[in-house]
């Protein structure tokens, strides 16, 4: 399943919404259910589902701004 698709089925199904998600979808304080808990979740899911580590100085309000930063910041993680 392509990154795009998987992150988006992931933010789907930890914000139990069903949202089609662009690049210039915002998240984080535009959908109320996406909160610190949420973002936590997303993150854990990340981490299980493409085996990539997250550290605590990398999550700022700006990766989590839009889906589109979001997957930027995945794809950059990826080839790190």
């Amino acid at each position: 399943m392509p990154h795009q698709q998987l992150l988006a089925d992931i933010l789907r199904s930890v914000l139990q919404i069903d949202t089609q998600f662009e690049d210039d979808t915002l998240l984080l304080g535009a959908i109320p259910e996406f909160d610190s808990m949420a973002v936590i979740t997303v993150i854990t899911e990340l981490e299980e589902q493409l085996g990539i580590q997250i550290d605590d100085d990398e999550i700022s309000a700006e990766v989590f701004e839009s889906f589109g930063q979001l997957y930027s910041f995945i794809q950059q993680k990826q080839a790190a």
